[in-house]
């Protein structure tokens, strides 16, 4: 693997770099952000308005003192069917465009979000940062492993706000498991057990292939870079010997499958771990402040889904962060609904954690053993539970939409009242351009994201521990 000494030099020649600058000439550089005054409209551009980027652009669209002029997306049915959506939010025309160079080329952007597939979050962000413009980008923040360097360099050069798209930094029960757990009230944490189940089609991205789409329709060369950047990629991968997981060659065979079902293929995607694993990861950072750990082992494989996808459907990590004398737990199935939220063991009391919170205490507690000696507090059973909202009922339409409901990912209560999380997510990053502030998931914590993630995708990969060596800031193969 690629060292980030290695990899800097390599990006200051202008190899490895994983962007568009040269692959795309043309597009012009800026090493400031743009400043924004309190009462100043601020202008958006989204990039890849297919399902989850248009229930982004049109959340910006309602946003107070936002606007959505430009829209790009390499699908132009998903491009048309958004920027209507936003128009019709909007009442006034938006900038279409299916070429990301004239997408970020425009001068008439503050701000870009990008919710495209994985293998473009990183480049798409760091040439945006360069154009001047600050970024909202979905998780995870990187591809790779080398990009997930420069493009933290990019965005502290450039002085642009970024935020990483874990609106669960939003979510009242995290907040509130934060502040008991400050307060010692489930005692020394050692294992907490984080995890993932679904069990529909959609839940394991066999997401439904539209009618109608077709190469008229979708511009496949773009979708799958330059092929300067495929090669760097085929390069990373080969040099991490893992030339089996690489895609179909050619690559500019059109495939309805890998375009619409792109999160199966490591040629895209970065998996469980980059997709659902980052959410359980930031929720347990943003409580204990865990940062990158000390070392990740995974197992796991295509166990149900034989659809010639090449990420797995089952998948277990052990984070180890010694530091804290502590251990995360992650374990995924795409194939059951067994109900399971995160559980932070402490030597107290346990605490449950999803949309809610619930605490049970521990039979060998120091500080209930009064109360339970006493009958007050019993043992194993909830003697503190949190539930936000807990008059309002909530009406879920698929297994998805419950999955992210029970994570406390769709919505939150503030002062009793429900918001949605990603309205939160975006509003605070919007409140930090204004005032040139960090937002919650800032580049540092977005850093930190991307390497957990990738530390526990290449231990899969390649059947080996990973440690992260802290000083080099470095993956270190086992």
């Amino acid at each position: 693997m690629s060292t980030r000494r290695e990899f800097l030099k390599q990006a200051l020649t202008g190899t490895a770099a994983l962007s568009l600058g040269g692959l795309m000439p043309g597009l012009s550089n800026k090493s400031y952000g743009s400043v924004l005054g309190a009462n100043d409209k601020i202008r958006v551009g989204a990039i890849g308005v297919n399902s989850r980027g248009m229930a982004l652009a049109t959340n910006f669209a309602m946003q107070p003192g936002c606007e959505v002029v430009h829209i790009c997306d390499v699908d132009s049915r998903a491009l048309a069917k958004c920027a209507d959506a936003v128009e019709k939010i909007q009442n006034n025309k938006v900038r279409r465009d299916r070429d990301l160079r004239k997408m970020l080329e425009s001068p008439e952007m503050d701000l870009v979000l990008i919710a495209t597939p994985d293998h473009w979050h990183s480049t798409m962000a760091m040439e945006a940062a360069k154009a001047g413009k600050h970024v909202y980008v979905e998780k995870p923040l990187s591809w790779t492993v080398p990009e997930t360097y420069q493009v933290r360099q990019v965005v502290k050069e450039t002085g642009i706000v970024f935020q990483l798209g874990h609106q669960g930094r939003q979510t009242d029960s995290y907040i509130r498991a934060k502040e008991i757990i400050d307060k010692g009230l489930i005692g020394k944490v050692s294992l907490i057990e984080v995890c993932t189940n679904r069990n529909d089609p959609n839940g394991a991205w066999v997401y439904p292939l539209i009618d109608g789409a077709s190469p008229d329709t979708i511009d496949w060369k773009q979708f799958e870079g330059p092929e300067e950047r495929i090669k760097e990629y085929t390069d990373y991968m080969t040099a991490n010997n893992l030339q089996r997981y690489i895609g179909p060659d050619p690559r500019d065979k059109f495939s309805l499958e890998r375009f619409f079902r792109w999160r199966c293929w490591w040629d895209y995607s970065t998996g469980l771990s980059g997709d659902l694993l980052t959410h359980e990861y930031d929720a347990i950072n943003q409580i204990f402040g865990v940062g990158i750990p000390h070392s990740a082992t995974s197992s796991g494989g295509v166990y149900y889904f034989k659809d010639g996808r090449t990420v797995p459907d089952v998948l277990q990590t052990t984070f180890e962060f010694p530091d804290r004398d502590m251990t995360m737990l992650y374990s995924a199935t795409l194939a059951s609904n067994r109900p399971r939220g995160k559980v932070i063991m402490g030597h107290d009391a346990q605490m449950e954690l999803s949309n809610t919170i619930t605490l049970k205490a521990d039979p060998a507690s120091e500080i209930y053993k009064e109360k339970m000696d006493k009958g007050i507090i019993r043992p194993n059973e909830p003697f503190y539970t949190y539930v936000p909202g807990q008059n309002s009922v909530d009406a879920i339409t698929s297994p998805t939409e419950l999955y992210f409901a029970q994570r406390g990912l769709l919505y939150t209560y503030v002062s009793g009242k429900r918001y949605d999380t990603t309205h939160l997510h975006i509003r605070e990053w919007l409140e930090c351009i204004r005032q040139n502030k960090q937002p919650s998931c800032n580049i540092d914590a977005a850093f930190q994201e991307a390497m957990t993630a990738h530390m526990g995708t290449h231990a899969y990969l390649e059947g080996r521990t990973m440690y992260w060596d802290k000083e080099k800031e470095e993956i270190v193969k086992g």
